[in-house]
This record gives structure tokens, C-alpha cells and sequence, in this order.
């Protein structure tokens, strides 16, 4: 291929060239299926329940043990505070720790009562085989944990395309799933090309296929598998109402807010990115928000690339451009966007519909319960939300006429490997973590035996 080093390490902070790899050739693809395939057979039916569930142990405390080296890595990669990087990687031991410590009772045999009451009959569930990830770079550990966890813990091998710009942190998942104990093939890094992966997506050899990314990438993946016959899990944007209707507390909304806004310089799928807010407290929560948004310009972590900084400021340009004001201090300097807050956007703009991936929050005030519901609902989006109110009956009221996957109330950095993640609309299908993460690539094999 003309391109041999389409994986590299490019410091965002100083745009430094870190370090090339090669992308694998057919043939290390191949035999990257190949090794999955093989590695299926025997730990799909050789090892127990039990088993899976100690190596996953063992990723686990790995994790622990090596959170300041893996962090060091992530914080090279994409940028990511050295901070917010270490509690990623905490994050991901406690999801590989919840598999582990679960994978028993949510595998065993679930009876259905006949309703002519002859015989028995009971749902297995099984694995189905090899299943391709195909990851991005905004949280490297954490996309790959929430889909390896629970897919190893059930019994499917794993074949792991990870982002171009994170070949170190991916080469370093590869070694800790060896250095636990994982049988070769069980869990396979490969660098791959696009349009190696659409071959591996046709391949006959893997079974399905889990994408987190952006929608038009997103579409493209479950094009190709729907081809194939393939089921897929999607995971894409999100554009997150954060929908403040009434508080005891400005302060501590207003920092709530900030928190689920600027988490990774902005770059989370389900950040909190509109904020919607009723007028009877609109202007002094945008004093507020805005002020501590500026006070961060100092301390902002660069965004994952120049490129992406630079996309964010075309995004904030038409957006101006087309009547809203951008308020913030300072101009983007390479990779290093400023924090700032856009008002003024029209809910019928091309930008409204966008997905700012940066330190960007658009706030918009809302003269009613029907018009917040209306204006969060008014995205082609549906991943998070966020609804903060005293009303208890308003909250739940809220929540319910919302169209997304999640909905947050009256907090922030809620998530846990516990609750289900996934969106609606063109956020994309599927479920991972909790209980649905483990029933998504599962053969839910009926047993049914006659009266004897």
C-alpha cells in the first residue's frame, strides 16, 4: 500500500512527531482473523465461566498496577490530563472487575414457565464467535474495556482496530491482555487499514462488529456489515441537552454544568453541549457559567490534534457568522482551543444540529417545560441528557419525553459500569455495560425439552 504509516504518535501539546508505525499488511490481518478464529474454538467451549472471569481479574489489577504508565501514554496520544487519564484507566478496572465478579449470574440458564406447563424449557446464553472493535481516540481504554469486558467474560475472542493516532496505548492493551494470561488470539491488536477492515468485515470468520465513532464512519461500518449479514453495535455523536429548569443551588448547577461540559477538553460523546435553561434563572446562570468557562483559558488541555482545534474554530465561525455570539479570551494557538460559550443560536441554524467535540457550550433560554423538552429534542441526536430541577415529578416527567438513551438527573459523572450506555436516533444502537453490554454479540439459544 502507498501509505505505510497511517498509525503515528503526533504530541497535541507541541505537534511533535512522537513515533510512526506501519499499518499491518494483509497477510497480519489475516492472520489476526485467523488467530481469533482458532483461539474461538477452544475458549468458547474449553474454558469455564470461572476462568474467564480471573483473567478478567487479572486485567483488572493490571490496570491498577500500571494506571501511571498507561496514563502517561494516553496524555502523549490525544492530550488527555494526566489526572482525568489516571481515573479512565481506575475507570476501566472497576468495569473489567464488575464482568468478572458477574459474568456467572448473568450467564446462567434463564427458565421461561410454558404456559401449557409440559416439559421445560430454559435461554442459554452462548458466544457467537469473532467480534471486530473498531475504537476512537477520545477515551482509549475506556471504549476498548466497555466492549473487550464483557464480550471476553461471555466467551467471544476479540480482533481490536484501534484510532491512527493511538498505536501506544493500543500495543500496551495487547501486551497487558498477554501479561494476564489471556491464550494467544483471544484478544488481538492489529493496525489496520480502512479498507482492510471493510475486508474483515465481509469476512466470513467474524461475526460482528462494535463501532464507536463518528456518525458518517459509524454509517459506513453498518453499511458494509449489513452486507454481510453482520449485527453491529453503534455508538456515535451527540449533541447532550443539559436542561435546567429550576435549582436550590446555582452554584453548584453551574459547576455541575462546567463538569459535564469540559471533561477532556470538551471531547466526550456524551457531554453535556446544549444548555437549555429556564428564563426565570437564564441570566444569572449565564453570569455564572460564563465566568467560570473563561476562567479556565489558562489551564485547558489542548484538543486530540491541530485539525480538530481547527474544525471547532470553522464550527464556531459559521455559527457567528449566522447571528450567535461567541464569547471567550484569547484565539486558538495550535492544537489549544479557547473555552467559550456561543449564545444567540438560532434553534432553526445548520449549527444547531451540529456536534461541537470541543471546549464549546451553546446556551439557550427556554420560557417553558415544553419549549426546554421541544429545543432537546430538536437535535438528530439522542445518546445523553441531563435535566436538573427541584420538581421530583418534573424531573421523572422530563426524563420521559426526552428522546436519548440516558438521562441523568440533578448530577453529573453518574455513569458506572453497572448502568447500560447507548443512544437512540443518530446516536447510534445497541447497549454496552451493565447487564444489555453482555446480551448484545450473545446466542440466546432456546432449550426446550417435551414432557417425558
Amino acid at each position: 500500500m502507498a501509505n505505510r504509516h497511517v498509525y503515528a504518535v503526533v504530541d497535541p501539546a507541541s505537534g511533535e512527531l512522537v513515533k510512526e508505525y506501519p499499518t499491518a499488511t494483509d497477510e497480519v490481518v489475516d492472520g489476526a482473523l485467523d488467530a481469533a478464529a482458532k483461539a474461538y474454538a477452544q475458549w468458547s467451549r474449553q474454558s469455564s465461566v470461572e476462568q474467564r472471569a480471573q483473567l478478567l481479574t487479572t486485567v483488572a489489577t493490571l490496570h491498577s498496577e500500571r494506571s501511571g504508565q498507561l496514563a502517561e501514554i494516553i496524555h502523549r496520544e490525544m492530550g488527555k490530563p494526566v489526572d482525568e487519564a489516571v481515573a479512565e484507566v481506575e475507570f476501566c478496572a472497576s468495569i473489567y472487575r464488575y464482568y468478572a465478579e458477574n459474568a456467572q449470574k448473568f450467564l446462567t440458564d434463564e427458565p421461561i414457565e410454558l404456559l401449557d406447563g409440559e416439559g421445560t424449557a430454559f435461554v442459554r446464553r452462548q458466544p457467537v464467535g469473532v467480534l471486530l472493535g473498531i475504537m476512537p481516540w477520545n477515551y482509549p481504554y475506556y471504549q476498548v474495556a466497555r466492549f473487550a469486558a464483557p464480550n471476553l467474560a461471555l466467551g467471544n475472542t476479540i480482533v481490536l482496530k484501534h484510532a491512527s493516532q493511538c498505536p501506544e496505548s493500543s500495543a500496551a492493551l495487547q501486551q497487558l491482555f498477554t501479561d494476564a494470561g489471556f491464550p494467544e488470539g483471544c484478544y488481538v491488536n492489529v493496525r489496520a487499514t480502512s479498507e482492510q477492515i471493510a475486508h474483515a468485515i465481509a469476512d466470513p470468520r467474524v461475526q460482528g462488529v462494535s463501532f464507536t465513532g463518528s456518525e458518517p464512519a459509524g454509517a459506513a461500518v453498518a453499511e458494509k456489515a449489513g452486507r454481510s449479514l453482520k449485527k453491529v453495535v453503534l455508538e456515535l455523536g451527540g449533541s447532550d441537552p443539559f436542561v435546567v429548569l429550576s435549582t436550590h443551588d446555582l452554584d453548584a448547577t453551574v459547576q455541575a454544568a462546567v463538569e459535564a461540559r469540559f471533561e477532556n477538553t470538551g471531547q466526550a460523546c456524551n457531554a453535556g453541549k446544549r444548555f437549555i435553561v429556564a428564563e426565570g434563572i437564564y441570566d444569572a446562570f449565564l453570569h455564572r457559567f460564563t465566568e467560570k468557562v473563561l476562567a479556565m483559558t489558562d489551564g485547558l488541555a489542548p484538543l486530540s490534534s491541530v485539525a480538530a482545534a481547527e474544525y471547532v474554530e470553522e464550527q464556531v465561525r459559521r455559527a457567528v457568522d449566522a447571528g450567535a455570539t461567541f464569547t471567550s479570551k484569547g484565539r486558538r494557538e495550535g492544537a489549544y482551543f479557547p473555552p467559550g460559550v456561543l449564545t444567540g443560536v438560532s434553534p432553526a441554524s445548520p449549527s444547531a444540529a451540529e456536534e461541537l467535540f470541543g471546549p464549546v457550550a451553546t446556551v439557550y433560554r427556554v420560557g417553558s417545560e415544553d419549549e426546554a423538552v421541544e429545543l432537546a429534542n430538536g437535535t438528530p441526536y439522542g445518546l445523553g441528557s441531563y435535566v436538573f430541577t427541584t420538581d421530583a415529578e418534573q424531573a421523572l416527567r422530563v426524563a420521559d419525553k426526552i428522546d436519548a438513551g440516558m438521562v441523568f438527573i440533578n448530577g453529573v459523572g453518574l455513569e458506572g459500569a453497572e448502568l447500560p450506555f447507548g443512544g437512540v436516533k443518530r446516536s447510534g444502537f445497541g447497549r454496552e455495560l451493565g447487564r444489555a453490554g453482555i446480551d448484545e454479540f450473545a446466542n440466546k439459544k432456546l432449550i426446550r425439552t417435551a414432557r417425558t
